[in-house]
């Protein structure tokens, strides 16, 4: 996916004003997805975003501990100035769903597998039962 397009859509879904602040967004989301991914799944997550994000996803070191997905949002919201708990949630959904589009399904159950239960919401891809 080219670097205008992912921008755009993640614009789009967080209803950002300007492209910086869906950078911002982006840019923090994924630095804390890729501290909790490994391996394949992330090596093939980071192909399918723009080369700068794709390198945001690679570079973190691995998470200490799997952060829940309630953490994770408290985590992007510590990241992003002026972020409430309410606003990281709408940022991470804004991110995690443009990001969930571009992996497709296959490659999305297989990072799903890696992250604690229910970032499936966090991904805007709820798990049938």
């Amino acid at each position: 996916m080219r670097w205008e397009a992912f921008l755009a859509q993640v614009r789009e879904r967080g209803e950002y004003a300007s492209a910086p602040e869906a950078e911002r967004a982006a840019r923090v989301v994924l630095a804390l997805l890729g501290a909790h991914l490994v391996g394949t799944e992330r090596a093939e997550l980071a192909a399918c975003l723009p080369e700068t994000f794709e390198l945001i996803l690679l570079n973190p070191l691995p998470a200490v501990e799997p952060l829940d997905p309630e953490r994770f949002v408290r985590a992007t919201a510590a990241w992003i100035e002026g972020a409430t708990e309410e606003t990281a949630k709408w940022d991470v959904g804004a991110v995690l769903s443009v990001v969930a589009d571009a992996a497709g399904e296959d490659l999305m159950r297989r990072v799903l597998l890696q992250l604690p239960p229910d970032y499936d919401l966090l991904f805007g891809r709820p798990r049938r039962v």
